[in-house]
C-alpha cells in the first residue's frame, strides 16, 4: 500500500493537472513558453509609442493651424480672431513636446511660461507689459538652465553683444522712464538666451534669433519708433516660429545624445 501510493505520488506531480492526468509530455513537444507570454507585453510599449506619435502629430497639426488663423487675423485686422487664437499656441505646442520621449521639464516650463507673457501682452496696459516681460524672463531663465554649459562660438557672443549695446543706447531715450530699467534687463537676459541657444544647433539657434527679433519689433513699438505694415503680424509671426525652432532644437539635441550615448543616466544629456 505505502509503495503503490508512493509510485502514485511522481505521476500526479508530473501532470500539474487533474489526478487521472497522464505523465507529462516531453520538454521538446512542449510549446515555447517565452513566445505565448512575451508578444502581448511586448507589443504594448509599441502601441503606447505609436499613439503618442499620432497625438503628437495631431497636436503640432494644431498647433500650425492656430498659428495660420492667428496670423490670418492679424493680416485681416480682426482682432477677435488674434484674441482666440493667440492663447492656443503655446499650449498646443506643449502639448507636442510631451508626446516626444525624454520631454525635458524645463522646455515645457519656458514654453508654458511664454503663454503667461502671450495672455498678459493681450491686455493694452502697462502693468500688463509688465507682467508679461516678467513672464517671459521666467522662461528665459528655464532656457538657460536647459542650455546649461554646452559650448558656443565667442563671436557669435561678441556679435550679440554690440546688438545689445546698440540697440539699448538707440531705444533708451524713446522708451518710457518707469520702463528703461526694466527693458534693459530683459533685453540682456533676452540676448543670453538667444546667444545660448546656439548650443543646441542650428535651429535652436535659429529659434533664438528669432524670439530676439520678435521681441525688438515689440520693443520699437514701446518707443514709438517707425513700424513696418502690420507689425502685430511679424511680431507672432517671428515669435511662434522661434518657440517651435527651440523646442525642436532642444529635443533633437536631446534625442541625439541618447542615441550616441544610450549608457548615459536619463536626464543627463540636457538638464530636465
Amino acid at each position: 500500500m505505502s509503495a503503490a501510493a508512493g509510485g502514485d505520488r511522481p505521476r500526479r506531480r508530473a501532470g500539474r493537472g487533474s489526478p487521472g492526468a497522464g505523465p507529462a509530455a516531453p520538454a521538446a513537444l512542449r510549446p515555447a513558453a517565452p513566445a505565448g507570454g512575451a508578444a502581448p507585453r511586448a507589443a504594448a510599449p509599441a502601441g503606447d509609442a505609436a499613439r503618442r506619435e499620432r497625438i503628437g502629430r495631431l497636436a503640432l497639426g494644431a498647433f500650425a493651424a492656430a498659428t495660420a488663423a492667428d496670423l490670418a487675423a492679424l493680416l485681416a485686422g480682426w482682432h477677435p480672431g488674434h484674441v482666440l487664437a493667440k492663447p492656443l499656441l503655446m499650449p498646443l505646442l506643449v502639448a507636442y513636446v510631451l508626446t516626444r520621449p525624454g520631454a525635458p521639464r524645463l522646455l515645457v516650463a519656458a514654453l508654458l511660461f511664454g503663454w503667461g507673457g502671450d495672455l498678459a501682452l493681450l491686455f493694452d496696459a502697462e502693468p500688463a507689459f509688465l507682467v508679461g516681460m516678467g513672464s517671459f524672463a521666467a522662461g528665459h531663465v528655464c532656457y538657460l538652465l536647459l542650455f546649461a554649459r554646452r559650448r558656443t562660438g565667442p563671436g557669435l557672443g561678441a556679435a550679440y553683444a554690440a546688438a545689445l549695446l546698440g540697440t539699448v543706447g538707440l531705444l533708451w531715450a524713446d522708451l518710457p522712464a518707469a520702463l528703461r530699467i526694466p527693458v534693459a534687463c530683459y533685453s540682456l537676459l533676452l540676448t543670453a538666451m538667444a546667444y545660448r541657444s546656439s548650443a543646441l544647433g542650428l535651429r535652436a539657434g535659429l529659434g533664438g534669433a528669432l524670439f530676439l527679433l520678435s521681441d525688438s519689433l515689440i520693443a520699437t513699438g514701446v518707443a514709438s519708433w517707425p513700424q513696418p505694415p502690420r507689425p502685430d503680424f511679424w511680431i507672432m509671426a517671428t515669435y511662434a516660429a522661434a518657440q517651435y525652432l527651440l523646442a525642436d532644437g532642444a529635443l533633437a539635441a536631446r534625442a541625439y545624445r541618447r542615441e550616441v550615448d544610450p549608457a548615459r543616466p536619463a536626464g543627463t544629456e540636457i538638464p530636465t
